[in-house]
């Protein structure tokens, strides 16, 4: 049971929240729990969606998107978005189980993007905190600085879904992939 408060229903969600989340049903013909959770916020629900169409359009594949997702969530240790996100790779994105294991492992099984999902596991362990030289190298690899900045953002935006989930303890509504093992202790 999520520590948050998930309404059951479009029509249980805040009035206001209503409408973005009936545009989520109409496209995937059903509302996940994180949609739901997140409409407890109707604002937070807009930028959300927003910033995820945003990104759709955006220089960088859906497969990138993806491979990243994928690698985010298991850094954090999320089980709700790895399962959700092993569940797009595997049936939007088109991506294969080694591939999908490779990522969850920070990295990839094709060579520009190995170097995205190295650079974005990078980004999230070291806080953002990335050398002159990584962003040289990821140059080399073949991506502009537009794509550079939604690598960043995608990472970002994962960070956000990873933690919600993590502190509501979101109940998984896609066939269920745990985490490896994490340490979570704070000493």
């Amino acid at each position: 049971m999520s520590r948050i408060t998930v309404p059951a229903t479009i029509a249980d969600a805040p009035m206001a929240s209503q409408p973005l989340l009936a545009a989520v049903e109409k496209k995937l013909g059903t509302v996940p729990n994180l949609f739901r959770l997140i409409s407890n916020s109707p604002s937070a629900l807009e930028g959300y969606l927003s910033l995820s169409r945003a990104l759709s359009r955006g220089a960088l594949s859906p497969q990138t998107g993806e491979r990243i997702a994928l690698a985010i969530a298991e850094i954090n240790g999320c089980d709700y978005c790895l399962s959700a996100h092993t569940y797009l790779a595997k049936n939007q994105a088109n991506l294969g189980e080694a591939e999908i294991a490779a990522n969850r492992n920070g990295s990839s099984n094709d060579a520009k993007d190995d170097v995205a999902v190295g650079f974005a596991a990078h980004v999230a362990l070291s806080f953002g905190h990335v050398s002159a030289a990584d962003i040289r190298s990821i140059r080399r690899a073949g991506y502009s600085d537009a794509q550079i900045v939604e690598l960043i953002l995608r990472v970002a935006l994962s960070i956000f879904t990873n933690y919600l989930n993590i502190a509501a303890d979101t109940e998984i509504d896609f066939p269920v992939v745990r985490a490896h093992h994490r340490d979570t202790s704070l000493g």
